[in-house]
């Protein structure tokens, strides 16, 4: 009887889960997804695009731009982990996952956040050698140093996701199996348990607290130093230039960090799981699309090499016809 239990048990416990999306919708549901289905594949060309213009471009093989091109590569992944589902629900209307494919994507999805949070802290670090120490930027950010800071924040990223995810996936879940948001994430999943989940919310909260914050810490003293090294030089060319090179990437920061801080750092309850919605869907899916833009709108070298590359593109066209 026992073990008849603990496989039924075991049977209901990796049932389908049901993503609810957003609620009230279904009268918008093919606008949205059009809206959508455009915004993935505009953040997909668009991130493609910054990396072929650094790939073919020799003045562009920099440790900027090859962090950059991480950062594009990230993105294409991260919106590719949450935007096909939330297309596939708006069009069939088919909104369950499998238990399995859930928390692989609540994996991913952290896994790629807690890297970008990482992969933004190098970036950073970048900066500050570039502007506080110039003779000395090439002969330290060399090949092998920014191989190594780009693997270690892939791999810091996605160790740091293995704990929410096992402390969540160990989780019995009861009742009815409906998630309140259009992806798998930590606390509408918690919300379902039938046990008191204070220590998982508490082990959660620290390790994503603990990447988020760390990162953001060492993104604030890069910036502080390179801000006084920005004070003290002599002309306003220096300077402008200067903070040109960084004005993107702070951007970035700003777009990423206030997003992320409004869903995970806000007091529980505090706002309705439609606005926790919302907000998930700026940094989840409008940030990769404007990462691009930001970099090449603000970029003078990436404009130029894109504007070089399309007009080669036109004069072979040309040649051709």
């Amino acid at each position: 009887m026992w073990a008849l239990y603990l496989n039924k048990r075991n049977e209901t416990q990796f049932d389908d889960f049901h993503l609810q999306g957003f609620a009230n919708v279904e009268d918008y549901s093919i606008g949205l997804f059009f809206i959508f289905l455009f915004t993935y594949l505009l953040t997909l060309s668009g991130n493609i695009i910054i990396i072929l213009v650094v790939r073919l471009h020799k003045q562009l093989h920099t440790p900027m731009y090859f962090f950059i091109v991480n950062l594009s590569l990230l993105e294409i992944w991260y919106i590719s982990t949450t935007v096909p589902k939330l297309l596939t629900i708006l069009v069939t209307h088919d909104k369950r996952v499998s238990f399995h494919w859930c928390f692989a994507q609540l994996y991913m999805f952290h896994g790629l956040g807690m890297t970008e949070c990482a992969l933004l802290a190098v970036m950073s670090f970048d900066r500050y050698l570039a502007i506080c120490n110039p003779l000395r930027y090439t002969s330290i950010m060399n090949n092998k140093l920014c191989s190594y800071l780009a693997l270690l924040c892939w791999t810091y990223g996605f160790m740091a996701a293995t704990l929410p995810l096992g402390f969540t996936i160990t989780v019995p879940f009861c009742g009815r199996r409906y998630i309140d948001h259009y992806f798998c994430d930590l606390a509408p999943l918690l919300s379902l348990a039938c046990i008191n989940t204070s220590l998982n919310n508490t082990v959660n909260g620290c390790v994503i607290g603990f990447a988020t914050m760390f990162n953001f810490i060492i993104i604030l003293i890069m910036y502080i130093n390179i801000i006084y090294s920005i004070v003290r030089m002599k002309t306003n060319t220096g300077r402008i230039r200067a903070f040109s090179t960084c004005s993107s990437h702070i951007t970035v920061v700003m777009l990423f960090y206030s997003t992320a801080f409004t869903v995970y750092a806000s007091p529980k309850g505090l706002h309705s799981a439609n606005y926790d919605k919302m907000f998930a869907l700026v940094y989840a899916m409008f940030t990769p699309l404007l990462n691009p833009i930001i970099y090449s709108l603000r970029n003078k070298e990436v404009k130029k090499a894109v504007k070089r590359i399309f007009t080669l593109i036109y004069k072979k066209h040309t040649v051709v016809s």
